[in-house]
């Protein structure tokens, strides 16, 4: 008959002794005269059990033949079971002590502590404070499955332990006397701290094996037992680069406070020097940013000091002091020391550009107004093999919205915009013959519309009228210091909305049918003395061509006097609503010329404009194909078109094929960029197949190709392009990309980079990771990282 002891701690002598009289004399049918212990409800099973709450578990004890004696000592003999909160133990013979409240468990003992199983033939463990040691042990982390043997842990505490001449890996372990795992660290003691704030290990003069390579004594390692943040060296970034030569990043991570850290970044260039940076984050509850500096003190390639700067922070002020709704500041810095910068450290995750934002702003709100003021300017990188036009400064820039929606049943917006626009005179774009002056601008832009909407249709009449009033620095050609313009524009949007049900390719679908018609009227107003500052042609899309402008910005608006008309069809799921397909088409008739236009630019006069065929199929979540074609109907030839094929059939298996043309808009000759774009992320074994049957011999399953080439036709060379393999251990993963740079440079710059990724311990080598990411459409990195598992997942 299997016995059972019910009882809190330290349980009454009165208790225990009824609990042995009734082992040794009671029926087994006869009911406890103690009242029952009563269920009391929860939101949820607690993750965790705070310290005061654990002395205040019962103690669950059972087995095949139950003894002692009161308030000294329970014995358990044949399957004995103790459980306490988050621990159980169990094993062949368990005694349990209450004065000192020590359990020790003999033979087959399995130990399981908030899901961190051991097990052994010896235990001795003071149960509450979870002090203790086992003997010969083996053991498995809850935390990221990280396993070993020891020959002895020594438990501190519940989160605290130390293993004796242990061994530690990740690899799924065998089922076999000779099994050896990929790599594995042997220590003298490794310390294991479980706390939610650290979930770190230490290891002393320690080895790793790999693969049957083993590394010469550590004197000291620690390693993350889950994705919490704590100090520490950081994995070695280790690659080469043919101009910066063999690369060796060593990063030092500080976790100042839960809510700061501070990461060193000392990198060596073997054909440079040394280059320091550090990276400082912070998140307060008002207040946000980070802080990155990098320092080259001597570059041997180029002898001169290099640094680079980058800060963003974001801060929530008080609105109540001003009457406002909401108040906020922001500031963006990116500064480098010179215009090389970008080819040279082109690898600096900050380094997105060669324009290089610096930018200070106030935003506020306040019912439907909005407002900011902000400074703007920019730091542009030039390169004379590759120049770039720089953009203006903005400095300052003070803008006001207003936004009413359904006022009497009209929408009404408006904005007032102050701009002081400065560039450096050796850039400043000729207008009408002469440098074009610096200067600031007043815009003011009204919107009122009139939307009549229904579920089957809408019309919405609209009356725009754009101001604008500028104050030069010097002349223009008139010899005119000041210049204003007043533009009025009428437009008329309208649409219908049909649905059907219908059967496609034996698929039930919910079809829409969506006309378009758009009309726009704006006259002339001679603006070809206006200084051109942010404004540029809208490239034509489905977008554009229902917008009353034909120039982004402020400093031009069109004469337009167009109807623009087009269709769109969608093919919808009934079931779940989400879109399968969508195709549509459009084209804009002109019915007079447009005059206006951009310096050195010619007059519009084509009456009908080019017509945009577009598409996108989502068939199933394993293909899907979007594609654009813009053709002129005046020329009869296409002036851009774009097509993407992309196939993903499961997880780490992507294909993406893109062709792209653009037209060049000064050649009257049938010419123009195209580009064929391929990359990729698939299991080779796949590939392979054919060759080798149902598999290569030669490949389990675990290689994967990837990689990303870009060809141009019209250059007929590669531009930007990398290629890599990936193989996955299960418990390690290796990488080796090669990635090579064109865009921008005389000779293009190839950078090596290869990584072992240990999991459960750390990596060696760079970091392609990101690199992939950025290249490769639908890019999963193998074995990433999941959310942490519950002690539930392995409770016994």
């Amino acid at each position: 008959m299997k016995l059972r002891w019910r009882g809190f701690p330290r349980p009454p002598m009165v208790l225990l002794s009824l609990l042995l009289l009734r082992a040794q004399t009671a029926p087994a049918q006869e009911t406890w005269t103690e009242a029952p212990m009563t269920l009391r409800r929860t939101p949820e099973l607690a993750e965790t059990i705070a310290p005061t709450e654990r002395s205040t578990r019962p103690s669950l004890v059972d087995g095949d033949k139950l003894s002692g004696r009161p308030d000294l000592e329970v014995v358990v003999e044949g399957n004995a079971s103790l459980r306490r909160g988050d621990t159980r133990i169990t094993a062949d013979r368990l005694e349990y002590q209450p004065p000192g409240d020590l359990a020790t468990a003999m033979g087959n003992v399995h130990l399981n502590q908030a899901g961190n199983v051991y097990e052994g033939p010896e235990l001795h463990l003071k149960v509450e404070s979870f002090e203790g040691f086992f003997n010969h042990v083996r053991y498995t982390l809850l935390a990221n499955g990280g396993h070993g043997e020891a020959d002895r842990i020594d438990f501190v505490d519940p989160k605290v332990s130390i293993a004796r001449h242990a061994t530690y890996t990740t690899c799924l372990r065998e089922n076999y006397s000779s099994w050896v795992p990929a790599w594995m660290l042997t220590a003298v003691t490794m310390t294991t701290d479980t706390d939610t704030d650290t979930n770190l290990a230490t290891a002393t003069d320690a080895q790793i094996s790999f693969l049957g390579v083993t590394t010469p004594s550590i004197p000291s390692v620690s390693f993350p037992l889950s994705n919490a943040r704590q100090s520490g060296l950081l994995p070695p970034v280790i690659g080469y680069d043919t101009t910066n030569g063999f690369e060796y990043l060593q990063p030092y991570y500080w976790n100042i406070a839960p809510n700061r850290d501070l990461t060193l970044y000392p990198e060596i260039m073997t054909s440079r020097g040394v280059n320091l940076g550090t990276e400082f984050r912070y998140l307060e509850k008002t207040y946000s940013g980070q802080i990155r500096v990098d320092e080259m003190p001597s570059d041997s390639l180029r002898g001169i000091n290099r640094w680079g700067l980058w800060a963003q922070h974001n801060q929530q002020l008080d609105p109540k002091p001003f009457g406002l709704d909401s108040l906020s500041t922001a500031f963006n810095i990116n500064r480098v020391s010179d215009d090389d910068y970008w080819r040279d450290f082109s690898h600096t995750p900050t380094l997105t550009s060669r324009t290089l934002t610096n930018e200070f702003d106030l935003n506020w709100t306040k019912g439907d107004w909005s407002g900011q003021a902000r400074t703007l300017a920019y730091q542009t990188l030039q390169y004379a093999a590759s120049p770039i036009t720089p953009s203006y400064n903005r400095v300052p820039q003070i803008t006001a919205n207003y936004n009413k929606y359904d006022w009497h049943g009209f929408d009404v917006s408006g904005t007032l915009d102050y701009t002081r626009f400065e560039i450096d005179s050796a850039y400043s774009p000729t207008l009408n013959g002469i440098k074009q002056p610096n200067g600031e601008r007043m815009v003011g832009n009204l919107q009122i519309s009139r939307p009549w909407v229904t579920p089957g249709g809408y019309v919405i009449p609209k009356l725009l009228l754009h101001t604008a009033a500028y104050q030069l620095d010097s002349a223009l050609a008139s010899g005119a210091t000041s210049i204003t313009s007043v533009v009025p524009t009428v437009s008329l949007d309208s649409g219908l909305v049909f649905e059907r049900d219908t059967n496609l390719f034996g698929r039930a679908w919910r079809q829409t049918l969506e006309p378009r018609a758009f009309y726009v009227h704006t006259p002339y107003r001679d603006q070809s003395q206006l200084p051109v500052y942010d404004t540029a042609a809208n490239d034509i899309s489905f977008a554009t061509l229902y917008t009353e402008n034909a120039f982004s910005g402020n400093d031009r608006v069109s004469d337009t006097n167009t109807l623009t008309t087009g269709v769109s069809t969608r093919l919808i799921d009934p079931t779940t609503g989400a879109e399968s397909a969508r195709f549509g088409i459009a084209q804009r008739f002109r019915f007079s010329d447009q005059n206006v236009t951009l310096p050195s630019g010619t007059a519009v006069t084509d009456r009908t404009g080019d017509f945009i065929v577009g598409g996108l199929v989502h068939w199933n979540p394993k293909w899907s194909v979007d594609g654009i074609a813009q053709y002129n109907m005046d020329t009869g030839k296409s002036s851009r078109d774009a097509l993407t094929l992309r196939y993903t059939p499961a997880p780490y298996h992507t294909l993406t094929a893109a062709f792209r043309y653009q037209a060049d808009s000064s050649s009257t000759a049938d010419d123009g960029t195209k580009t064929v774009d391929f990359n990729w992320q698939w299991p080779l074994s796949e590939l392979t197949r054919g060759l080798f049957g149902n598999k290569s011999p030669t490949d389990p399953g675990r290689w994967y190709a990837v990689g990303r080439l870009s060809y141009s036709l019209h250059d007929h060379a590669m531009s930007d392009s990398l290629i890599g393999a990936e193989y996955n251990a299960c418990c390690w993963v290796g990488r080796v990309v090669l990635e090579r740079l064109v865009s921008g440079r005389t000779t293009p710059d190839t950078r090596l980079m290869f990584q072992i990724q240990f999991n459960g311990f750390g990596n060696i080598g760079s970091n392609p990771t990101s690199t992939l990411l950025q290249n490769i459409q639908g890019y999963q990195p193998l074995n990433q990282s999941t959310q942490e598992p519950s002690r539930f997942t392995n409770y016994d």
